[in-house]
C-alpha cells in the first residue's frame, strides 16, 4: 500500500468556532487569528493505492459554489486537488474508490461539479463508486438545524443520482483498510485505518482537525455532542498510543502527521513529520 497527501486548498474558519469554549489566548498562540478572527486550514485529503485499488479519502470543497459562499471561506494558496493528484502522478478519472469521512461540504464538495452545459451536475470522478454509510446518508439528507448549513444538497444528492453510491456496512474497505466510527462531530463518521509498512497510519477527518486539538477539553463548537467527542477523543487516543499509530491531520495548515505520547498533562503530541517519512 502506498499513500499520498493531496492537498486540495486552504480556506479560512472562525478561531472560536475551530476551538469552541477554549480561551483565545491559548489557542492563538497556535493559529494566530486575523483581524476578522480567522485562522488558514488545510483540506488535506489522502490517496491510498493498493494493488488495482486507488481511493481518494475526502475531497475538499470543489470549487461550483457561488462567489458569496466562497467570499466565507477565503480559499486561498495554490494548490488545488486535480494539482495535488497531478503531483503524485494520478489523474481523477483513475480514482476507483471516493470514500468521505462524512458529508460536510469541505469534506465531499469535491465530488460533484457542473455539467458541460452548467444546468446541472455530474460527478467528479466518473469511473469511481462513492462510499458513505446509510446512518450518516440519513442524518445529512434530512439535516438537523445545526447542520444544515454544511450539508449542501448539490454536493449529495447527485452522488446518490449518478448510480455510484454505495454504503459501507462493516468495518472495512478492504483489508488493511479498516473503518471506525464515532459520533461526537457528526452521525456515523468514518476513520479509515491503513496499515502500511508495518504501522496504522489513522486518518483523523474531523476528530482531530490538527494537533493543537489533541487535548481532550479541545474541542470544536462545530460538534453536535461535544461530550461525546471528548469521550471518543479519550479513547482513540488511548488507542492510538497503545498500537504506536501515526495520526493523519486533514486540517492543519502544515502538519501532516504526528505521534503521540503519555505525559504529566495526558496523552500529548510526540513527533510530527511529512507523510513521506513512512516511506523513505
Amino acid at each position: 500500500m502506498q499513500l499520498f497527501p493531496i492537498n486540495a486548498g486552504h480556506f479560512k474558519l472562525d478561531g472560536g468556532a475551530m476551538f469552541g469554549v477554549v480561551p483565545k489566548m491559548l489557542w492563538n498562540k497556535h493559529y494566530p487569528a486575523d483581524e476578522s478572527n480567522l485562522c488558514s486550514w488545510a483540506m488535506r485529503c489522502l490517496l491510498v493505492q493498493d494493488g488495482n485499488r486507488l481511493v481518494l479519502i475526502d475531497n475538499g470543497m470543489g470549487n461550483k459554489q457561488d462567489e458569496k459562499f466562497f467570499s466565507h471561506y477565503q480559499m486561498h494558496g495554490e494548490d488545488t486537488l486535480d494539482s495535488s493528484l497531478k503531483k503524485a502522478g494520478f489523474h481523477r478519472d483513475e480514482i476507483t474508490d471516493v470514500f468521505l469521512t462524512h458529508l460536510h461540504f469541505d469534506h465531499c464538495g469535491g465530488s460533484i461539479e457542473w455539467d458541460d452545459s452548467r444546468a446541472g451536475f455530474r460527478p467528479a470522478f466518473k469511473n469511481a463508486t462513492y462510499w458513505s454509510n446509510a446512518e450518516h446518508w440519513q442524518w445529512a439528507t434530512q439535516p438537523n438545524p445545526r447542520e444544515k448549513a454544511s450539508f449542501l444538497k448539490e454536493n449529495i444528492l447527485p452522488i446518490q443520482e449518478s448510480g455510484q453510491l454505495e454504503f459501507l456496512s462493516g468495518d472495512e474497505l478492504f483489508k488493511g483498510f479498516a473503518v471506525e466510527r464515532v459520533h461526537g462531530h457528526t452521525e456515523s463518521m468514518m476513520l479509515p485505518v491503513l496499515e502500511v509498512n508495518g504501522r496504522k497510519v489513522m486518518y483523523m477527518a474531523d476528530l482531530l482537525p490538527s494537533p493543537v486539538h489533541v487535548p481532550v477539553a479541545w474541542v470544536m463548537a462545530y460538534d453536535t455532542r461535544p461530550l461525546l467527542t471528548m469521550q471518543e477523543k479519550a479513547s482513540v487516543l488511548q488507542t492510538c498510543v497503545e498500537q504506536d499509530r501515526i495520526l493523519f491531520f486533514e486540517h492543519d495548515k502544515s502538519i501532516e502527521c504526528a505521534t503521540l505520547q503519555h505525559t504529566e498533562k495526558g496523552i500529548r503530541v510526540g513527533e510530527t513529520f511529512p507523510l513521506s517519512a513512512l516511506f523513505s
